[in-house]
């Protein structure tokens, strides 16, 4: 049966050949839409619309040629369309063309197009277009659409979209560098088409510039300090992408992607996670905080001028790696926590009642703590910023890089979860086991004693498994061995515990041949990082990181110096600062990341030194290498102290003063005491008249160190020393005004005395005074003249002021000050480098040494030099060339060459690590090879420094035939005329070696420049007309002597006869032989004598002159 509505004569074979014609699908990027079913049904079966597009060359090309096929069934219109798409905008129509077909139907058509593009697309840079645009896609559009019947759809049946046929295809963009230039038909006026020559083909290099940028992409341990680290964001250097941020100003669009491992939720307040701070140093947009709760507080700046902040319902989870993700568009803000599977574990939506106000160049961010807020304690991943994008979470790109460390992060915690949970316990039983003695038995002499002197109480029935007792055998066995019976606070338990096995593995260490324990050391190191006393912290990170007694691991070693670092152990922040500073070990170079660190520890310094407790030392530059320093370190029996407490008991000021500086600091081998210092203060004050001396008691006496308080007495004195003209004194009467007495005006005019006199502390506090904008007759506050202030501090070695610059350096926010990275770090290590702790350290190494103790002298060392403090460097260098087989046995790494090199890196390098160095380049060191470029470079850098020697290196490098680079020479500012001409070069080089030694005494730079002088009168007098003369001379007589010598024997041979020759002819003709060949000879002692002088010194004079 038939379907019904069709027309019986049409066969059903026919039938199915036209259902498969119209649904058969479209493969490919050409499309086909056929019209529908007319009345005339044979012709439209056979004549469908289509277009088709035929380019010969599928380029952005001026002028290219398109055939365009089509055909139309009705009368129609066929329209073209390029739409071009860049970074920036997509979807801009840069080419139409159409025309009407109204006769040729059912024929197909062929036609040719000429496409025209916008110059700037299809033409290089000119004189005339000025700004050619990149161009990533042309699609080219083809469509035919029927005539409307009616003038209303006119429009809507011209589209793509309604059109009966369409086609299109894509045209490859051509980079702007490889078109063709334009032929303008215009003539230049010669200045332009000159200044256009000069630079018609020059390429310029383009950076990559995308909106993403990582802030940070290595792992930052934060301490909950008020440091953290500062990036701040310069405009975009292309003018779209900088174009769309100036229009997002008011209606922001950016995301903020970070990783955390949190450790503890916020203490107090609120703690920093990331936040934005404008020129006036306030909160801006966006302003991202943890709580005590652990919820994410989130502050932004309104367009009108407001702030508001919303808090999350949920809260961060501690101690795992999860991701925080933030996206504000307009004022909407979008917040999710993220796992390490990248699953969303929360999600919270937060809608301002307006849009924020949002400019990331004006001010910078900080990621952590600042001066406003404590940061969070944490572990900061990689950190994402996407600048003019509101991207989901699917879409942010933040990977986590260094898995392998990020897994020991994890590990580290979870083992020492359960270690403090074993100590704590452990130590608790011992107490309740105490306890419950005590309650059975009454007290009594014997069990006083009996407790005193007796067998310490321990637990011998372990409640713990089989497993866990040996999983951690040797934490066990020093519990047992340790004595709880001492009451303590119960809260510092576990760190106290921690401290015993540090202070007992430190104690194994320094002993003889303590290096050699270390293997068995590490575990007990380990224990006590986890029981959170972190100096084994920083042990383990220099121990793995430099092989010392055990396998080089830079794993490990960098997990223990970011958790010591987490920690707030002192040398692991300077040992990370330092490596960031100078990208050692394979950690990058981030000069923002080594500014955090390094801040904290120079914070830290201006505090201890104000602190008389802890192990802390006065931090000193004494060489190893440097016998009279060596020779004047003493101790409380020493002779130096002995002969100093003997004259400042006599009443010698010099002496007394000395002397309560050494106690007070603990310089010079002394170790410190402030209540021995002070008294020496208070006998030198009251005894003599020495105002350095009344001025430190009246300081002491003001801020009771060590002493009673006593303000009445300490004023006298300070007055009493500003009378005599001290400077430091007159400064301390305006510190007393300014916070004794709040009277402004007064403390201003003894700091300007005082700064008049040259006194760093009085620059400090006058800048204060402006900075708080209580300056007397200055209205407000005014940071600038207050910069101005702490920079004259900072020239002066002010530590305070140092670090106000140095952050002022890091911010770019003050307007004398403008964004230095590099310089804010040199500054803030200079102060960190103070730090007492160090100088603790350096001081054992020091004392070590001088007591011959090579294992402890070497670990100590080893200790200070990774925190990168130069003078450490250099000793362990020498120490390690003074005992070779101590440094081979115990370190994995090449010591002389790794420290020497490190200490020749340092801004503050001695001369003497440049010339090692360059030693090392030239003669090549063990496994490193010879480099003779960067050995000229290490001995003018000698020469630099003043050192003699660089010069004189140059100089012989020079007499063996090597050239020096002229961008050395123009370093040492050797005129360029003498660049050419060895010997006008050598002079100048071996007279500034002399200038540069010691000239009252000969040196080895006199002798060879007296040497040069005569080599050259020597070869001048050779190269002179005058030695021919004689020469010739010489010759005629000794060939007139030689004839008349022959005839005169022929002669009397032929007579027969014996003459006996005169008694002056063998004389004169032996004289003439002897004179004859003088020139020769003296020429022939030049050559020996320079053979001679290297067979006596076999080694290459560039060791030593």
């Amino acid at each position: 049966m038939e379907p019904a509505g069709l027309p019986h004569r049409v066969p059903p074979l026919l039938l199915l050949l036209l259902l498969l014609t119209n649904f058969m699908p479209s493969f490919g990027k050409e499309t086909l839409r056929t019209t529908a079913v007319t009345p005339q049904f044979e012709r439209n079966m056979d004549y469908a619309d289509f277009i088709h597009l035929n380019i010969l060359e599928k380029k952005v090309l001026n002028n290219s040629e398109v055939l365009v096929q089509y055909l139309c069934s009705k009368p129609c219109i066929v329209s073209l369309e390029a739409v071009a798409s860049s970074e920036f905008r997509t979807g801009v129509p840069v080419y139409r063309r159409r025309w009407k077909d109204e006769k040729n139907l059912y024929i197909s058509q062929t036609r040719q197009v000429h496409l025209k593009f916008p110059s700037i697309m299809v033409y290089r840079d000119d004189f005339i277009i000025r700004n050619s645009i990149m161009v990533h896609s042309v699609i080219l559009y083809a469509w035919i659409s029927h005539k409307p019947v009616s003038s209303y759809d006119v429009e809507q049946n011209e589209s793509y979209q309604e059109a009966v046929a369409k086609n299109y295809t894509f045209l490859e963009a051509v980079p702007p560098f490889e078109r063709p230039y334009k032929d303008h038909k215009v003539c230049l006026q010669w200045g332009a088409d000159y200044l256009w020559m000069l630079q018609a083909n020059k390429i310029p290099q383009c950076p990559h510039e995308s909106d993403g940028v990582q802030i940070l992409n290595f792992i930052y341990a934060s301490s909950g300090e008020k440091t953290g680290i500062v990036k701040r964001f310069e405009q975009f250097e292309n003018r779209e992408l900088e174009t769309v941020r100036q229009h997002q100003i008011d209606y922001p669009m950016f995301t903020v992607s970070i990783w955390l491992y949190l450790l503890h939720h916020c203490e107090k307040d609120l703690c920093g996670i990331l936040y934005f701070i404008d020129p006036k140093e306030m909160y801006g947009t966006p302003a991202v905080f943890l709580s005590e709760e652990g919820c994410v507080h989130i502050q932004m700046h309104l367009i009108r001028g407001d702030d508001l902040a919303v808090k999350t319902s949920f809260s961060l989870p501690l101690k795992q790696w999860f991701r925080l993700d933030l996206s504000f568009k307009g004022g909407q803000i979008e917040v999710s926590s993220v796992g390490k599977n990248l699953r969303r574990q929360h999600h919270q939506s937060f809608i301002f009642r307006e849009d924020f106000y949002y400019d990331d160049t004006a001010g910078y961010f900080v990621v952590g703590g600042s001066g406003y807020v404590n940061g969070i304690e944490a572990f900061f991943g990689p950190v994402k910023y996407y600048r003019l994008n509101v991207l989901d979470t699917e879409q942010i790109s933040n990977p986590l890089y260094d898995k392998e460390t990020v897994e020991q992060i994890e590990h580290y915690y979870e083992r020492c979860m359960d270690i403090q949970e074993v100590v704590y316990e452990y130590k608790h039983i011992v107490r309740q086991g105490q306890l419950a003695q005590r309650n059975c038995y009454s007290e009594n002499y014997y069990l006083e004693q009996l407790r005193k002197y007796g067998e310490k109480s321990r637990c011998d029935a372990f409640m713990w498994g089989k497993e866990l007792r040996e999983k951690y055998h040797t934490l066990f066995k020093m519990l047992q061995e340790m004595d709880f019976s001492a009451p303590d606070d119960e809260s510092d338990a576990v760190l106290e515990v921690g401290q015993r096995i540090f202070e007992k593995v430190a104690k194994d260490l320094s002993s003889a041949d303590g290096l050699s324990k270390m293997g068995s050391s590490v575990h007990l190191l380990v224990d006590s990082s986890c029981c959170g006393y972190h100096k084994a912290s920083y042990f383990l990170a220099v121990i793995f990181e430099t092989g010392l007694g055990v396998p080089v691991d830079r794993t490990k070693g960098l997990l223990y110096s970011l958790v010591g670092a987490q920690g707030n152990e002192r040398l692991a922040v300077m040992n990370l600062g330092y490596k960031h500073y100078q990208g050692i070990n394979n950690y990058p170079i981030d000069l923002e990341l080594s500014y955090a660190y390094y801040s904290n520890i120079a914070i830290k310094t201006s505090l201890d030194q104000h602190t008389i407790k802890g192990e802390q030392a006065f931090v000193e530059t004494i060489r190893l290498m440097d016998d009279e320093l060596l020779k004047a370190q003493t101790k409380e029996n020493g002779d130096v102290f002995m002969w100093l407490k003997h004259e400042a008991t006599r009443g010698n000021a010099a002496a007394q003063q000395r002397l309560a500086q050494m106690l007070f600091w603990g310089q010079q081998g002394v170790a410190k005491n402030p209540e021995a210092a002070i008294e020496w203060y208070a006998k030198g004050a009251t005894e003599t008249e020495d105002p350095v001396l009344i001025y430190d008691y009246a300081i002491v006496l003001f801020k009771g160190q060590g002493v009673k308080k006593n303000t009445k007495l300490a004023l006298e004195l300070m007055k009493k020393a500003a009378a005599k003209g001290l400077p430091q004194a007159v400064n301390g009467l305006g510190w007393y005004y300014h916070n004794f007495k709040r009277d402004y005006r007064k403390a201003a005019k003894h700091w300007l005395l005082a700064e008049e006199l040259g006194n760093p502390d009085a620059s400090y506090n006058l800048g204060v005074l402006y900075l708080d904008g209580i300056y007397p007759g200055v209205p407000s506050r005014n940071q600038t003249v207050a910069a101005r202030y702490f920079y004259k501090a900072a020239q002066g070695g002010h530590i305070e002021g140092t670090l106000r610059c140095s952050l002022y350096y890091i911010t770019g926010n003050v307007e004398d000050f403008p964004r230095d990275p590099e310089k804010a770090v040199i500054w803030a290590k200079h102060i960190a480098e103070k730090n007492g702790y160090l100088g603790h350290v350096i001081r054992k190494a020091l004392n070590a040494y001088l007591e011959l103790s090579w294992h402890e002298a070497l670990l100590h060392y080893v200790l200070a030099a990774e925190t990168g403090i130069e003078v450490s460097q250099s000793n362990l260098a020498h120490l390690c060339e003074e005992r070779p087989e101590l440094a081979r046995k115990y370190l994995a790494t090449d010591c002389v060459w790794r420290y020497y090199n490190f200490s020749a890196s340092q801004i503050n390098a001695p001369s003497f690590a440049y010339l090692k160095m360059g030693d090392f380049y030239y003669y090549g060191y063990q496994n490193q090879s010879k480099d003779l470029e960067l050995s000229v470079r290490m001995y003018a850098q000698a020469a630099l420094e003043g050192d003699s020697q660089g010069f004189f290196n140059l100089a012989l490098l020079i007499e063996e035939g090597n050239s020096i680079p002229s961008y050395i020479l123009d370093h040492l500012e050797i005129d360029q005329a003498l660049h050419s001409g060895n010997a006008s070069l050598l002079q100048e080089l071996y007279y500034r070696c002399w200038n540069h030694s010691n000239q009252e005494s000969i040196s080895p730079c006199s002798i060879a420049l007296l040497y040069f002088y005569m080599r050259v009168f020597w070869n001048a007098i050779l190269q002179s007309t005058l030695i021919y003369f004689m020469g010739t001379f010489l010759l005629s007589i000794l060939i007139a002597f030689a004839v008349h010598y022959f005839q005169t024997l022929s002669a009397s041979n032929s007579l027969g006869t014996r003459s006996e020759p005169s008694s002056d002819e063998p004389s004169s003709s032996g004289n003439s032989n002897e004179d004859a060949t003088q020139p020769a000879q003296q020429d022939e002692s030049t050559l020996s004598n320079d053979s001679a002088e290297q067979e006596l010194n076999p080694q290459n004079p560039l060791v030593t002159s």
